[in-house]
Parts: structure tokens; C-alpha cells; sequence
């Protein structure tokens, strides 16, 4: 088993180890040390990174997992040529890495602990992402207000800069204790972080010695998930970096409409208002446009032997969704069929006819695709599909025309 000197030290950043042995692992050869400063995944927590080094030979630690059968620690090193078993090494931490986990991890208990004594809103798992964290939550829906609460009495408890200590207990003795969540897991001590006076919790991971080493808790957002609400946060500089960068697009957006960014959910909903508003008269001009061509078309075409009118149209310039409502226009005038086409985007093909006929749209739009290579549907009175290109599409209306009676 590996000794883990982040269970005492969460600040110890540098140390000496000797090589256990070298086994094969998920990501490559691994290094087994006897002692370790290197978190591995798990808890809901990511690995340390950093370097492993021995004279001559500085080789990256690029993953960091635990072997839970043995309680052992494997590093993933760049280079393994320079080590066997017996190699006295030296490690070094990714500093700037270990302290934003410590920032994120401590945060976590902190906020954890806010919805429990605010709400009863207890903590199902816990996640620390490359930008973000997230928790998820125990309820079925949380408001703004309880969220705005969490995270004001949360930054209450960071500002006090309480003290952060790391305890050991038994199982039984840290159910006397009041902690917050007991592992499944059978384990004969239980390291746990006690948050002077607001939390204690049994943990695994690299923590903070005060909660003002936290720096700052920002909620982000919340959304609905399988076992509850899950919350997104981000803890310390990062939290810095996060609403920095937020800041700079809402300002670049701010600029976009010239106005100020606390404007701007006022200025989109205007901007979205009036494309709606564009878009239904736009439409309501197509439908006018497609009216008149209907129109027209059926008083300058012949009969077909059915009685019926035929329209056969390819519109360059046109989409699917006018010509389907010029074909619908046409059809519900009077007795007449339509195979219309258009190039544009997305060439289309459109076939319709007046409910009675005796023609079969859906079987002439699929004979017609299979020539093109392309799909489609539709049923007896109207049918539509793709062309591959504005020329076939054109082409297939010529080829369509010669089968309707």
C-alpha cells in the first residue's frame, strides 16, 4: 500500500520515494512508489500532475489512479526507460494545479454544507471539471433565491477564514461526530475535514488549511438531472478567471448593440421580437406571392386527360418551403396536380394533386428518387425529397411530367 502524504499534508509539494515496481496500467506502463504526494483520481476529485525525477532523468507524471484492490498509488509517466524497481526518485507537484483542486475541493464542502444547513439539501456526488464543478443535489427543483442564499452564506463562511483541519476517526467514532456523510466503503480509520464549527466531512482529498485559502464560491447555473438539481460553481481564481471572461462577452456583445451590458437581455429580446416579427410578414408575402402564381398557373395550363390541371414548375431561386406552399395553393384552388422543384441551399422536390385524382404522388416522387439517388416521402396526395443538385432537380420535373394522367 502506498503511503499518501497528502493525507497529512495537502501543501507538500515536493518529497523522495522509492520504486516499488513497474506494472502495466490502463494508460501505459505505471511506477508503484512506496510513498506518494500525488493524488489519484477519485472522490469526484481529478489527479495531480508534475514530474518525476532521477539523475540525469526529469519525466512528466501525466495521469495519477488508484488501485483500489491494494490501496496502491500508479503514476503515469512520460518515460519509464530510466526506472526499475529500487530507483530512489524525487516528486514534485504541479503547484499551481494542486492549489486550484484545493480551491475547488474545499469550496465543494463549503457549499455542500451551505444547502444542507439552509434547505435540508444534501449532497448526491460531486464533480471537478477542467472549467467547472458541479454538485448534485437531493430536491426536486431549487429556486434563485435559495441558490443566491447558499452561496451568500457559503462566501460568509470563506470570508471568516476559518480554520481547516484534518482528522482521523473509526467509522463509529465519526457517527458520534456529527460527520455529514459516512463512506460505504469498510475502512478501519475515516480521514475526515473539519470546517471550524460549520462542517465535517469524511474525505480523501486535498483541502485548504483556512476557508479564505477557498478565495471565493460562484454559483454558475442549475439544471435538472436524474437523481436531483445539479449545480455548477466555480471556486478561488478560477471563479476570477470565469468572470473575467464572462465579462469580456458581454461587453464585446454590449458593443455589438451599443448599449450597456446590463441592457442587453432587453436589447436581444427586442432584436428577437422584431425578427419574428419580420418573419411573419415575410411570410404572409410568400403566402400573397404564392396565391397569385397559383393563380396564374391555373389559368394559363392545359387539361390533362383526367380533367385536370397540370402545373410543372422549376423555381432557381426558391426553397422547399415555398414551393410545398405554392404546390398546397395550387391543389386546393381546383382539380389539378403540381410537381414543382427548386435549386437554392437545398434542392427539393415537391409533388401534390387534388384529393380524388388518380395519379399516386408518393409512388412517382419514389421513382423519381431512385434515379437521383436521394430520399423522400410523402403519401398519395403530396410527396417531397431532395435532389442532389439545382440541374437534376430541374431534369426530374421534365421526366415526372410525361407519367401524370
Amino acid at each position: 500500500m502506498t503511503e499518501r502524504l497528502y493525507y497529512t499534508d495537502s501543501f507538500l509539494h515536493s518529497f523522495q520515494a522509492r520504486v516499488v515496481e513497474l506494472r502495466s496500467g490502463a494508460h501505459g506502463t505505471a511506477l508503484v512508489l512506496d510513498r506518494s504526494a500525488f493524488y489519484p483520481t477519485s472522490g469526484g476529485q481529478t489527479f495531480d500532475t508534475g514530474w518525476i525525477e532521477t539523475p540525469g532523468v526529469r519525466a512528466r507524471v501525466l495521469n495519477v489512479e488508484e488501485d483500489e484492490s491494494t490501496g496502491e498509488v500508479l503514476h503515469y509517466v512520460e518515460d519509464t526507460s530510466a526506472l526499475q524497481s529500487g530507483t530512489t526518485i524525487a516528486g514534485s507537484i504541479d503547484g499551481e494545479r494542486r492549489r486550484d483542486h484545493m480551491q475547488q475541493h474545499s469550496g465543494q464542502h463549503v457549499l455542500s454544507a451551505a444547502f444542507e444547513r439552509l434547505y435540508n439539501f444534501a449532497t448526491v456526488s460531486f464533480h471537478m471539471g477542467d472549467e467547472s464543478c458541479t454538485i448534485d443535489l437531493a430536491t426536486d427543483a431549487i429556486s434563485p433565491q435559495q441558490i443566491q442564499a447558499a452561496e451568500k452564506l457559503g462566501n460568509e463562511i470563506i470570508f471568516e477564514n476559518r480554520p481547516v483541519a484534518i482528522r482521523f476517526a473509526t467509522p463509529d467514532e465519526a457517527r458520534g461526530m456529527g460527520v455529514r456523510k459516512i463512506p460505504q466503503a469498510e475502512r478501519d480509520k475515516l480521514r475526515l475535514i473539519d470546517i471550524q464549527d460549520f462542517d465535517l466531512n469524511a474525505c480523501g482529498g486535498t483541502h485548504v488549511c483556512s476557508t479564505g485559502q477557498i478565495g471565493v464560491i460562484l454559483l454558475r447555473k442549475t439544471e435538472k438531472v436524474r437523481q436531483g438539481v445539479r449545480v455548477e460553481f466555480v471556486c478561488g481564481l478560477r471563479a476570477v478567471v470565469t468572470a473575467r471572461r464572462d465579462f469580456a462577452t458581454l461587453t464585446d456583445a454590449a458593443a455589438v448593440f451599443s448599449t450597456h451590458i446590463y441592457e442587453l437581455p432587453q436589447q436581444a429580446r427586442k432584436v428577437l421580437d422584431e425578427e419574428k416579427a419580420g418573419q411573419k410578414a415575410q411570410s404572409k408575402l410568400l403566402e400573397e406571392v404564392a396565391e397569385l402564381q397559383a393563380k396564374q398557373f391555373l389559368e394559363s395550363t392545359t387539361e390533362l386527360a383526367s380533367g385536370a390541371k397540370l402545373v410543372s414548375q422549376f423555381f432557381a431561386d426558391r426553397d422547399l418551403a415555398f414551393i410545398k406552399m405554392l404546390a398546397q395553393k395550387i391543389t386546393r384552388t381546383g382539380h389539378a396536380v403540381a410537381l414543382l422543384s427548386c435549386g437554392g441551399s437545398q434542392p427539393s422536390l415537391v409533388f401534390a394533386q387534388t384529393p380524388g385524382l388518380p395519379n399516386d404522388m408518393g409512388a412517382l416522387l419514389k421513382q423519381t428518387l431512385a434515379k437521383l439517388g436521394t430520399r423522400g416521402g410523402g403519401n398519395k396526395d403530396m410527396a417531397q425529397g431532395g435532389a442532389p443538385d439545382a440541374a437534376s432537380s430541374e431534369r426530374a420535373i421534365g421526366d415526372a411530367t410525361a407519367l401524370v394522367r
